[in-house]
């Protein structure tokens, strides 16, 4: 069949995910789709993929909302097309080997029922009931539920295509995409051997073609194909159709009926990258011959759970290839490099569960411009361009698979492709004991050891480790004296041009443009009046501004200011490497800083929120009066030049008033005290800036208004917040939250808590959750009061106390001392 001229929108890709997209753009009326696949729908991974669809296991809830979706629309799709999605709803049982698994799928199981999904814990003698053939008696525990299972993944890809052909979509066969057509920095359509394609919007749905796709956009998509491995067995005897799936990941092995014998799928510790140079743009519905010597360890292992299978034959022992990213997320959402590209892919061996969820949240971005999910953790713009460099792919890749099966710790942190982005001062840190961790590449400190001790983390757990007491240290020492914090991965851009200020007085929701020599903690609001970032911008001339992020937030806010810049004297350079960024925090950080300066640091002449560029030993630097952890304190930026010099100075000077070095674990916590937001963490891309508790940085009446301010208005007018973001502490001291504990008031679940630490200074586990007052009544502080509040943690209730107001210093005196 030909192709058209023109499109509103052409997908790239049959694979369940492409499909997805089109049917879900075709449902939602707009018929003008082109799905162009190079070959035949579902070649590539779709084809031989294990087809679970399970919605246990996760600890977000826009994955967990995805699962739940696709599992609905392959069980109404037949019904819609007359095509089978073999859907197969036999249960789904995770087991837990270990304490520490019994302890992660808990506090899962918990999470997940919040969400809607009918998990049971179960013992080893159901388990055994429920899959005979296992193995049992080592068990601890099995999570299941009976409404997940199975489907066939071409099937469902065919019902997809389908669907969106009945609603009117295009899809062609046997035609590849070789170019990208663009004007300026938007996409305008596709090059194909039969001629070019105008489009408004092209979705890049290749799978593990994907990053050389995106190359011929100019567009980063740092994922990397690597082998995937199962094997299926002769029939057994007493196996059929009916049997439900079991996962072991501490017997690296998955389990599922097929062909009245069992697969036996494998994720590996440690895998095996395929063709790091490039993906064959031949290679359709091939396999990879299978490494038996390397692959064997695993394979005893998950027999060993399954005991029949390594009595019967072996039938087919495959495997082909599945494309994983960096950190385990999909790469999602709009490119920053190229207006109107959006990308999904990299699902990660995930592509079947939540293709019917991945498809619908991405016509929706397009169709409404903005997404209707937390995208913070999976859009495209968290990664950099140099993860895509081959030997960052060939080294990550190794790991990132072996973590589908890994316990998930908190804080876990991946530990290859490591020292790729290094602070000025990392040497130093070094010498000083520092244990870092993976902060978006950056080697960010994450606690320092004392004298004689090896910073090392002698065992994860969910527990206290053996870092506990040192990250205490370093918490009172913010809170009683001073401390130096290395933030040099945070993103710095230095904004100029004449129309600087009005450019970002417009995309910020606070006023910006006002006194030189003055920060303003301010959001970025889309139309709709929801946080797309939260961070700082600084006016440090009429024509100059100095703006800061978060780590995660850098690309996003680069591409959110050169798109708001387009057409006006307004140039944005992306500082972030030329400058280190160290911290002085804590009562005697005025002291510690005034002995090394000759400016005057005096609260009358340097009060809060003034920026202006002092003197330090032989340095010129940018110091701003600032704190993101209650107290008093400095943030200093340097040009990494004199980075060294700086931090000797300031640490020779630190020696007589008890100068501590601190750590990320550090901040943390002292910043959960105080309730301070972090993006992407405890407030999203869902949550209006009122909701977000940061009504007081807006400017409601700054003269020209700014994005999203009508939208602001209307949320005020509706009346009383019945959603808000509220602060959470344990009274019991014992207890640790993390993230994903549900939060109860008089026995009923309100929401749950997003991030959490531990607060030394309150005396318990500390958070923030965003509840929701069930009857649409106002949300506040009486209301709090009034209830009984107890959080479940693994299989724990634990009272609480809930506030709106920062528990920690609620007056903010400290900050103003």
């Amino acid at each position: 069949m030909g192709i058209p001229e023109r499109a509103r929108v052409v997908v790239i890709g049959g694979g369940v995910i492409g499909t997805s997209v089109a049917y879900h753009l075709a449902a939602a009326g707009w018929t003008d789709v082109v799905l162009l696949e190079r070959d035949k729908l579902t070649s590539g991974t779709t084809w031989h993929a294990a087809g679970l669809m399970v919605t246990f296991g996760s600890l977000s809830e826009t994955s967990t909302e995805m699962r739940k979706y696709t599992r609905d629309l392959y069980a109404r799709l037949e019904a819609e097309t007359g095509q089978a999605t073999g859907l197969k709803q036999v249960g789904f049982i995770e087991v837990a080997a270990d304490e520490d698994r019994l302890e992660e799928y808990r506090r899962v199981s918990a999470f997940n029922r919040h969400c809607g999904i009918d998990v049971q814990e179960i013992g080893p003698g159901e388990i055994k009931e429920l899959f005979p053939l296992a193995r049992t008696d080592d068990l601890l525990a099995g999570f299941y539920v009976a409404e997940d299972g199975r489907a066939n993944p071409v099937d469902v890809t065919m019902a997809l295509a389908k669907g969106a052909r009945l609603r009117g979509a295009t899809i062609v066969e046997g035609v590849p995409v070789t170019g990208i057509l663009r004007t300026g920095k938007t996409v305008t359509g596709v090059r194909t051997p039969q001629g070019d394609i105008e489009a408004e919007y092209v979705v890049n749905c290749a799978g593990m073609w994907a990053r050389q796709l995106g190359e011929q956009a100019g567009v980063s998509i740092p994922l990397q194909a690597a082998e995937h491995y199962y094997l299926i067995t002769e029939p057994i005897d007493g196996v059929d159709g009916d049997l439900p799936v079991l996962e072991d990941p501490s017997s690296y092995g998955y389990y599922r009926e097929e062909g009245a014998g069992l697969m036996v799928g494998l994720f590996e510790a440690e895998c095996a990258p395929w063709h790091v140079d490039r993906v064959p743009e031949t290679f359709s519905f091939g396999t990879i011959p299978p490494d038996w010597d390397r692959m064997a360890p695993y394979l005893e292992k998950a027999m060993a759970r399954v005991p029949i299978t390594g009595e019967v034959g072996v039938r087919t022992f495959f495997c082909g290839p599945e494309s994983f990213t960096p950190d385990l997320q999909p790469v999602f959402g709009e490119a920053p490099e190229l207006r109107n590209y959006f990308v999904a892919a990299g699902l990660n061996s995930i592509g079947i569960l939540t293709g019917g969820g991945i498809g619908r949240a991405l016509a929706q971005w397009i169709v409404d411009g903005r997404p209707d999910i937390d995208v913070t953790g999976m859009h495209i713009d968290r990664l950099a361009p140099y993860q895509s460099t081959p030997d960052y792919r060939a080294t990550r890749t190794v790991e990132s698979l072996g973590k589908v099966y890994a316990t998930h710790f908190p804080g876990l942190s991946m530990k290859t492709a490591r020292g790729a982005k290094l602070s000025p001062v990392h040497a130093k840190l070094v010498e000083h004991r520092a244990y870092f961790r993976d902060v978006s590449g950056w080697e960010g400190a994450d606690w320092y050891a004392p004298p004689g001790v090896e910073p090392r983390v002698e065992k994860l757990s969910w527990g206290r480790q053996n870092w506990f007491p040192y990250w205490e240290a370093e918490h009172r020492a913010a809170r009683k004296g001073v401390i130096l914090m290395d933030m040099s991965f945070m993103s710095k851009y230095l904004v100029r041009g004449d129309e600087a200020g009005a450019a970002l007085d417009h995309l910020s929701a606070g006023a910006v443009n006002g006194d030189v020599e003055r920060i303003t903690y301010t959001q970025w609001l889309n139309e709709g009046g929801t946080l797309e970032a939260d961070l700082t911008v600084t006016k440090l001339d009429d024509d100059r501004f100095w703006v800061v992020a978060s780590d995660t937030a850098h690309r996003h806010a680069l591409s959110m200011m050169e798109r708001a810049f387009a057409g006006r004297h307004a140039f944005v350079t992306d500082v972030t490497g030329g400058y280190a960024q160290l911290n002085v925090q804590g009562p005697r950080s005025r002291e510690l800083l005034q002995a090394v300066t000759s400016a005057d640091l005096s609260h009358e002449a340097f009060p809060f929120r003034t920026a202006r560029e002092i003197d330090l030993g032989f340095a010129r630097v940018l110091c701003v009066r600032i704190t993101y952890l209650g107290e008093l304190g400095y943030e200093l930026y340097i040009p990494a030049e004199q980075a060294i010099h700086v931090y000797e100075r300031l640490t020779a000077a630190g020696a007589a008033v008890g100068l501590r070095h601190a750590g990320l674990k550090a901040l943390s916590s002292l910043r959960m005290e105080k309730g301070y937001r972090d993006y992407g963490h405890d407030i999203d891309n869902t949550d209006s800036v009122l909701e977000a508790g940061l009504g007081f940085a807006v400017a409601l009446d700054k003269p020209g208004g700014f994005v999203g301010r009508d939208a602001v208005l209307a949320r005020r007018a509706a009346g009383p917040l019945h959603r808000r973001l509220v602060q959470v502490l344990l009274t019991d001291p014992d207890p640790l939250m993390f993230h994903g504990e549900i939060v109860r008031r008089d026995g009923e679940a309100a929401g749950y808590v997003r991030a959490a630490s531990y607060g030394f200074t309150l005396g318990g586990a500390v958070g923030l959750a965003m509840l929701t007052r069930a009857d649409g009544a106002a949300l506040d502080q009486s209301w709090l009061d009034s209830g009984t509040w107890t959080v479940e943690v693994a299989d724990r209730i634990v009272p609480a106390r809930c506030s709106l107001r920062p528990l920690y210093d609620p007056a903010n005196t400290r900050i103003q001392m």
